[in-house]
Protein backbone atom coordinates (compact mmCIF):
# COMPACT_ATOMS: atom_id res chain seq x y z
CA UNK A 1 0.00 0.00 0.00
CA UNK A 2 1.04 3.68 -1.10
CA UNK A 3 0.65 7.17 1.04
CA UNK A 4 0.21 9.68 -1.81
CA UNK A 5 1.03 13.22 -1.26
CA UNK A 6 -0.98 15.20 -3.11
CA UNK A 7 -0.61 18.86 -4.03
CA UNK A 8 -4.15 19.87 -4.16
CA UNK A 9 -3.41 23.32 -5.61
CA UNK A 10 -4.29 27.17 -4.94
CA UNK A 11 -8.01 26.95 -4.16
CA UNK A 12 -10.13 26.38 -6.69
CA UNK A 13 -10.75 22.48 -6.63
CA UNK A 14 -10.75 21.97 -10.56
CA UNK A 15 -6.76 22.93 -10.28
CA UNK A 16 -6.32 19.74 -9.14
CA UNK A 17 -3.84 17.41 -11.33
CA UNK A 18 -5.37 15.15 -13.49
CA UNK A 19 -3.22 12.10 -11.64
CA UNK A 20 -4.10 13.86 -8.22
CA UNK A 21 -7.64 13.26 -9.08
CA UNK A 22 -7.30 9.74 -10.34
CA UNK A 23 -5.54 8.55 -7.12
CA UNK A 24 -8.18 10.28 -4.70
CA UNK A 25 -10.78 8.10 -6.49
CA UNK A 26 -9.07 5.04 -5.33
CA UNK A 27 -8.12 5.64 -1.91
CA UNK A 28 -10.19 4.72 1.19
CA UNK A 29 -8.42 6.99 3.24
CA UNK A 30 -7.97 10.36 2.89
CA UNK A 31 -6.07 12.86 4.98
CA UNK A 32 -6.54 17.02 4.55
CA UNK A 33 -5.73 19.95 5.79
CA UNK A 34 -9.65 21.09 6.20
CA UNK A 35 -8.88 25.08 6.41
CA UNK A 36 -6.71 25.11 3.41
CA UNK A 37 -8.37 22.07 0.91
CA UNK A 38 -11.37 22.88 -0.97
CA UNK A 39 -13.97 20.07 0.94
CA UNK A 40 -15.31 19.58 -2.95
CA UNK A 41 -12.22 17.39 -3.74
CA UNK A 42 -13.30 14.89 -1.17
CA UNK A 43 -16.42 14.31 -3.40
CA UNK A 44 -13.62 11.98 -5.46
CA UNK A 45 -13.18 10.03 -2.99
CA UNK A 46 -14.53 6.45 -3.31
CA UNK A 47 -17.92 5.74 -1.98
CA UNK A 48 -17.28 4.46 2.20
CA UNK A 49 -13.82 6.30 1.67
CA UNK A 50 -12.91 7.54 5.54
CA UNK A 51 -11.98 11.43 5.52
CA UNK A 52 -9.76 12.82 8.08
CA UNK A 53 -9.39 16.56 8.89
CA UNK A 54 -6.10 17.25 10.12
CA UNK A 55 -6.54 20.82 10.57
CA UNK A 56 -6.05 20.48 14.51
CA UNK A 57 -3.48 17.80 14.57
CA UNK A 58 0.19 17.04 15.78
CA UNK A 59 2.51 15.68 13.64
CA UNK A 60 2.09 12.56 15.90
CA UNK A 61 -1.51 12.36 15.16
CA UNK A 62 -1.16 12.77 11.95
CA UNK A 63 1.45 10.15 11.18
CA UNK A 64 -0.85 7.54 13.22
CA UNK A 65 -3.02 7.72 11.18
CA UNK A 66 -1.07 7.37 7.86
CA UNK A 67 0.13 4.21 9.84
CA UNK A 68 -2.94 2.71 10.81
CA UNK A 69 -4.61 3.20 7.54
CA UNK A 70 -1.36 1.43 5.86
CA UNK A 71 -1.71 -1.33 8.03
CA UNK A 72 -5.20 -1.85 7.08
CA UNK A 73 -4.13 -2.29 3.81
CA UNK A 74 -5.06 0.76 2.02
CA UNK A 75 -4.23 3.49 -0.28
CA UNK A 76 -3.76 6.79 1.10
CA UNK A 77 -4.33 10.20 -0.25
CA UNK A 78 -2.76 12.45 2.02
CA UNK A 79 -3.82 16.13 0.48
CA UNK A 80 -1.85 19.48 1.14
CA UNK A 81 -2.78 22.53 -0.12
CA UNK A 82 -0.87 24.24 -3.23
CA UNK A 83 2.67 22.31 -4.15
CA UNK A 84 4.77 19.88 -2.37
CA UNK A 85 7.73 21.88 -3.04
CA UNK A 86 7.23 24.62 -1.03
CA UNK A 87 5.96 25.97 2.58
CA UNK A 88 3.92 22.38 3.15
CA UNK A 89 5.65 20.65 6.14
CA UNK A 90 6.11 17.83 4.01
CA UNK A 91 9.76 16.80 5.20
CA UNK A 92 9.24 15.81 8.74
CA UNK A 93 5.78 13.79 7.62
CA UNK A 94 8.77 12.10 4.98
CA UNK A 95 11.00 11.04 7.58
CA UNK A 96 8.87 9.52 9.97
CA UNK A 97 7.25 7.17 7.44
CA UNK A 98 10.53 5.93 5.96
CA UNK A 99 11.26 5.23 9.64
CA UNK A 100 8.00 3.32 9.70
CA UNK A 101 8.89 1.63 6.15
CA UNK A 102 5.54 3.01 4.78
CA UNK A 103 5.96 3.07 1.10
CA UNK A 104 4.77 7.02 -0.28
CA UNK A 105 4.82 8.88 -3.46
CA UNK A 106 4.72 12.68 -4.09
CA UNK A 107 2.37 14.02 -6.57
CA UNK A 108 2.97 17.56 -7.33
CA UNK A 109 0.01 20.76 -7.76
CA UNK A 110 -0.69 23.97 -8.88
CA UNK A 111 1.79 26.47 -6.79
CA UNK A 112 -0.29 29.30 -5.25
CA UNK A 113 2.43 32.06 -7.03
CA UNK A 114 1.69 30.65 -10.34
CA UNK A 115 -2.48 31.07 -9.63
CA UNK A 116 -1.61 34.57 -7.73
CA UNK A 117 0.46 35.08 -11.24
CA UNK A 118 -2.51 33.97 -13.35
CA UNK A 119 -5.00 36.31 -11.18
CA UNK A 120 -2.65 39.11 -12.19
CA UNK A 121 -2.78 38.50 -15.99
CA UNK A 122 1.21 38.63 -15.30
CA UNK A 123 4.15 36.97 -16.58
CA UNK A 124 6.67 36.66 -14.16
CA UNK A 125 9.60 36.60 -16.31
CA UNK A 126 9.95 39.07 -18.91
CA UNK A 127 12.21 39.77 -20.90
CA UNK A 128 14.55 42.97 -21.42
CA UNK A 129 12.98 43.46 -17.65
CA UNK A 130 13.39 40.07 -15.31
CA UNK A 131 14.41 36.62 -15.37
CA UNK A 132 14.61 35.53 -12.12
CA UNK A 133 11.75 34.58 -9.27
CA UNK A 134 12.44 34.50 -5.81
CA UNK A 135 10.16 32.78 -3.64
CA UNK A 136 10.65 33.28 0.27
CA UNK A 137 8.94 34.89 3.04
CA UNK A 138 10.01 36.60 6.79
CA UNK A 139 10.93 35.41 9.65
CA UNK A 140 8.08 34.90 12.89
CA UNK A 141 7.99 33.76 16.27
CA UNK A 142 6.97 29.89 15.09
CA UNK A 143 9.75 29.91 12.10
CA UNK A 144 12.90 32.17 12.11
CA UNK A 145 14.95 32.41 8.76
CA UNK A 146 18.29 30.22 8.47
CA UNK A 147 21.34 33.11 8.90
CA UNK A 148 21.48 34.88 5.12
CA UNK A 149 18.09 34.09 4.02
CA UNK A 150 16.51 37.43 6.13
CA UNK A 151 14.62 39.41 3.53
CA UNK A 152 17.17 42.40 3.80
CA UNK A 153 19.96 40.15 2.53
CA UNK A 154 17.77 38.38 -0.45
CA UNK A 155 16.67 41.64 -1.61
CA UNK A 156 20.20 42.56 -2.77
CA UNK A 157 19.65 40.37 -6.10
CA UNK A 158 17.07 43.01 -6.78
CA UNK A 159 15.01 40.31 -8.98
CA UNK A 160 10.83 39.76 -8.28
CA UNK A 161 9.79 37.86 -5.28
CA UNK A 162 7.35 36.38 -4.06
CA UNK A 163 6.79 36.39 -0.68
CA UNK A 164 4.46 33.59 1.26
CA UNK A 165 3.03 33.53 4.48
CA UNK A 166 3.90 37.10 4.66
CA UNK A 167 1.09 39.26 4.62
CA UNK A 168 0.71 40.31 8.57
CA UNK A 169 4.52 41.92 8.06
CA UNK A 170 3.91 44.18 6.21
CA UNK A 171 5.88 46.89 7.42
CA UNK A 172 8.93 44.82 8.23
CA UNK A 173 8.86 43.96 4.41
CA UNK A 174 8.93 47.64 3.19
CA UNK A 175 11.84 48.32 5.99
CA UNK A 176 13.96 45.24 4.34
CA UNK A 177 13.26 46.13 0.66
CA UNK A 178 12.95 49.70 0.41
CA UNK A 179 16.48 50.22 0.38
CA UNK A 180 17.00 47.69 -2.39
CA UNK A 181 14.04 48.49 -4.74
CA UNK A 182 12.64 51.81 -3.32
CA UNK A 183 9.33 52.69 -1.88
CA UNK A 184 8.06 53.42 -5.67
CA UNK A 185 8.51 49.64 -6.72
CA UNK A 186 5.65 48.04 -8.15
CA UNK A 187 3.99 45.74 -5.60
CA UNK A 188 0.80 43.19 -6.40
CA UNK A 189 -0.66 41.19 -3.65
CA UNK A 190 -3.32 37.86 -4.03
CA UNK A 191 -5.30 36.51 -1.51
CA UNK A 192 -7.14 33.25 -1.96
CA UNK A 193 -6.05 32.99 -5.12
CA UNK A 194 -8.46 30.98 -7.49
CA UNK A 195 -11.39 30.92 -4.82
CA UNK A 196 -14.12 32.58 -5.01
CA UNK A 197 -13.44 35.47 -2.65
CA UNK A 198 -9.63 36.60 -4.34
CA UNK A 199 -8.81 39.62 -3.44
CA UNK A 200 -6.56 41.62 -5.43
CA UNK A 201 -4.23 44.89 -4.10
CA UNK A 202 -2.08 46.75 -6.12
CA UNK A 203 0.42 49.43 -4.75
CA UNK A 204 3.69 50.84 -4.66
CA UNK A 205 5.99 49.49 -2.20
CA UNK A 206 6.03 52.34 0.66
CA UNK A 207 2.29 52.26 0.17
CA UNK A 208 1.69 48.53 0.37
CA UNK A 209 0.98 48.39 4.29
CA UNK A 210 -2.08 51.04 4.38
CA UNK A 211 -3.61 49.20 0.99
CA UNK A 212 -3.89 45.72 2.85
CA UNK A 213 -4.82 46.98 5.88
CA UNK A 214 -7.67 48.89 3.69
CA UNK A 215 -8.51 45.35 2.27
CA UNK A 216 -8.14 43.37 5.31
CA UNK A 217 -5.59 40.88 4.15
CA UNK A 218 -3.95 39.50 6.87
CA UNK A 219 -3.33 35.98 5.53
CA UNK A 220 -3.00 33.09 2.74
CA UNK A 221 -1.45 35.86 -0.05
CA UNK A 222 0.99 36.05 -1.69
CA UNK A 223 2.68 39.39 -2.51
CA UNK A 224 4.88 39.84 -5.54
CA UNK A 225 7.78 42.97 -5.44
CA UNK A 226 9.42 43.72 -9.02
CA UNK A 227 9.90 45.55 -11.89
CA UNK A 228 7.67 42.70 -14.19
CA UNK A 229 4.65 43.83 -12.23
CA UNK A 230 4.72 47.28 -14.78
CA UNK A 231 7.12 45.82 -17.41
CA UNK A 232 5.90 49.22 -19.07
CA UNK A 233 8.25 50.81 -17.12
CA UNK A 234 11.25 48.82 -18.65
CA UNK A 235 12.98 47.71 -21.77
CA UNK A 236 10.66 44.93 -22.42
CA UNK A 237 11.66 43.24 -25.57
CA UNK A 238 10.19 39.69 -27.41
CA UNK A 239 10.60 36.63 -26.14
CA UNK A 240 13.83 34.74 -28.49
CA UNK A 241 11.23 31.68 -28.35
CA UNK A 242 9.40 32.49 -31.43
CA UNK A 243 11.90 35.08 -33.64
CA UNK A 244 12.57 34.29 -36.91
CA UNK A 245 15.90 33.75 -35.87
CA UNK A 246 15.60 30.70 -33.91
CA UNK A 247 12.73 29.29 -36.33
CA UNK A 248 15.34 29.56 -38.91
CA UNK A 249 17.51 27.42 -37.27
CA UNK A 250 15.12 24.90 -36.62
CA UNK A 251 13.41 24.34 -39.34
CA UNK A 252 15.84 22.25 -41.89
CA UNK A 253 16.42 24.23 -45.75
CA UNK A 254 14.00 23.21 -48.20
CA UNK A 255 14.72 19.77 -50.36
CA UNK A 256 16.62 19.92 -53.68
CA UNK A 257 15.44 18.43 -56.36
CA UNK A 258 16.86 15.53 -57.86
CA UNK A 259 16.39 16.68 -61.39
CA UNK A 260 18.20 19.85 -61.04
CA UNK A 261 21.54 19.53 -62.38
CA UNK A 262 24.53 20.39 -59.99
CA UNK A 263 25.17 24.30 -59.58
CA UNK A 264 27.43 25.40 -61.90
CA UNK A 265 31.01 26.94 -60.30
CA UNK A 266 31.30 30.13 -59.41
CA UNK A 267 34.60 31.57 -60.46
CA UNK A 268 37.05 33.18 -57.89
CA UNK A 269 38.19 36.61 -57.84
CA UNK A 270 40.91 35.88 -59.50
CA UNK A 271 39.71 32.83 -62.23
Amino acid sequence: MTVYFIGAGPGAADLITVRGARLLGRCRTCLYAGSLVPAELLDLLPEGAVAIDTARMTLDEIVAHLADADAAGHDVARLHSGDLAIYSALTEQQRRLRERGIAYELVPGVPAFAAAAAALDTELTVPGVGQSLLITRVSTLSTDMPPGEDLGSLAKAGVTLALHLAAHRTEQIVEALAPSYGIECPTATVAFASRGDEQIVRAPLGEMPRALADAGITKTAVIFVGRVLDPGSGEAIDSYLYSHARMSKLRPPPPQSPNLPPPEPVEGRHG
